[in-house]
């Protein structure tokens, strides 16, 4: 790669919109930049396999800048990238599916085109799992590699859109978010991803409109970047009955506002899931970095007791819903872990979902109470250190089995059970010098202020400066 394309490549995506705003970069050199640095590391990695080189290219000599200059939420010009279970008009949408490996859509989802009209380019489509998991691989685009270890996982869903982070091939990238698909690759590939509150970020149509496990977010490599990308992603758009416009300052400016978390708990397992406890160690000591700026740390947590169970049923009640008619047409296409899922979905009781509803409406109210007295809840963002690539799922937990394909990133489905916002930061790195990741939940509608304390936290570690970085093996 050229001096020039490392420098716009190492450049914060803060840096190269303000550069974008000035004059001082247009958008075809970023999105050259991009694509030279994606044909330089993702033979390695395979985080971004489906490109949009020349649309991207075509719409970044198109982009007037000044006409984006009087929206403070435009990204102006910054090329992107998109999530595979996202539709980007003209590109492929898989699900890491055979099924849909030719699937070309005419138009982008509610995510996109939100992002598309402040300003984003999308350069390239980010790997997934075969329909939902916690490791990105699929029959149609190959295995994603961690870019930190390429012997290890990038996690997922997401794991695409965080490796192509960690490596450098795009500013920001869009991630999504059930049981922990968005965290989970954030914290296992050392940058920053955020799940929202249902409806700050609209969504497509492929999802039950009124559910509000699933929700979209952003990814990036630090703090800032990700407040840049939600402020162009938050909106209403009419496809999206959850959507909503947002009211008072950008997250941009929110970051600046003074003012620490008071009180804040800390718990390396919610009292429901198994931890190794070499994770439990460098996430406690994030929380320790919270009491050194002032916080006071409790280990007084909600009561989570039923929520897994529960989350596997309404999530298995999701997939049935939207999968049943793939699964009676393609058994024979569709991964058997899903179809495990669909299938459960499928024979779930009346009152089985009476059950998870409750238990979800429980923790809700349990969860406002905590946040009497608290202003945040402090976990770790996955229960293992990224696992070896060859693996399809994750068996055992600290010596202890797991009972489902997804059991091992329990800790992060149990938030998504709160329906609160929750941002997974870098906190550390294990023995091994992989990536740990922390998740913090705040308040609900509280993502300003989750923001501001995920960056004071950010500012004390400092992790987010040593991104990007080459693709490495081993240390």
């Amino acid at each position: 790669m050229t001096d020039k394309t490392d420098d716009l490549i190492e450049m914060t995506a803060t840096e190269a919109v303000a550069n974008l705003r000035s004059g001082d970069v247009y958008p075809i050199e970023l999105v050259e930049a991009s694509i030279e640095r994606i044909e330089t590391v993702d033979v390695s990695v395979n985080a971004l396999p489906i490109h949009c080189f020349e649309q991207a290219r075509a719409q970044a000599k198109a982009f007037d800048v000044k006409a984006h200059l009087d929206n403070p939420k435009s990204l102006c010009g910054l090329p992107i990238a998109v999530k595979d279970y996202n539709d980007l008009g003209g590109a492929v949408t898989t699900y890491g599916s055979p099924i849909f490996a030719d699937n070309l859509v005419k138009h982008s989802d509610a995510t996109v085109r939100q992002l598309e009209s402040n300003g984003a380019i999308a350069v390239a489509k980010s790997n997934v799992p075969e329909w939902a998991g916690g490791h990105t691989f699929n029959p149609v685009n190959g295995l994603t590699r961690n870019p930190w270890d390429m012997r290890k996982s990038a996690g997922g869903s997401s794991g695409g859109s965080a490796a192509a982070l960690a490596s450098g091939s795009v500013w920001l990238a869009t991630g999504n978010d059930l049981g922990g698909s968005l965290r989970t690759p954030a914290a296992f590939n050392g940058i920053v991803g955020l799940r929202p509150g249902p409806g700050r970020v609209p969504r497509g149509t492929r999802l039950p409109a009124m559910d509000t496990l699933w929700v979209e977010g952003p990814m990036a490599r630090n703090v800032d970047d990700l407040a840049l990308m939600l402020d162009a992603g938050v909106g209403q758009q009419i496809d999206d009955p959850l959507s909503f416009e947002h009211a008072g300052p950008s997250f941009v400016e929110a970051l600046q506002e003074k003012g620490m978390p008071k009180r804040v708990a800390f718990s390396p397992d919610l009292g429901i899931v198994s931890m190794e406890k070499e994770i439990a160690h460098v996430c406690g000591g994030a929380a320790s970095t919270f009491a050194d700026l002032g916080a006071d740390v409790t280990n007084d947590i909600p009561d989570f007791t039923g929520v897994l169970e529960a989350f596997q049923t309404l999530r298995a009640v999701l997939f049935a819903t939207m999968m049943e008619p793939v699964l009676a047409q393609h058994r024979d296409k569709i991964a058997p872990e899903i179809i495990g899922n669909i299938e459960r979905g499928l024979n779930i009781t009346p009152p089985q979902i009476f059950e998870a509803e409750r238990v979800r409406i429980e923790l809700y109210h349990k969860i406002i109470v905590f946040f009497e007295t608290h202003d945040l809840l402090i976990c770790p963002a996955a229960s293992i250190a990224p696992f070896p690539v060859e693996q399809r799922y994750v068996t055992e937990i600290d010596g202890k089995p797991c009972e489902t394909y997804i059991d091992w990133f329990s800790i992060t489905f149990a938030l998504t059970m709160t329906a609160c916002p929750t941002i997974s930061v870098p906190c550390g790195f294990t023995a091994e010098g992989l990536p740990v990741g922390v998740q913090i939940m705040g308040k609900p509608r509280g993502e300003a202020a989750l923001l501001r304390a995920a960056k004071r936290l950010e500012q004390a570690i400092g992790i987010s400066s040593q991104l990007p970085i080459m693709p490495r093996t081993g240390v």
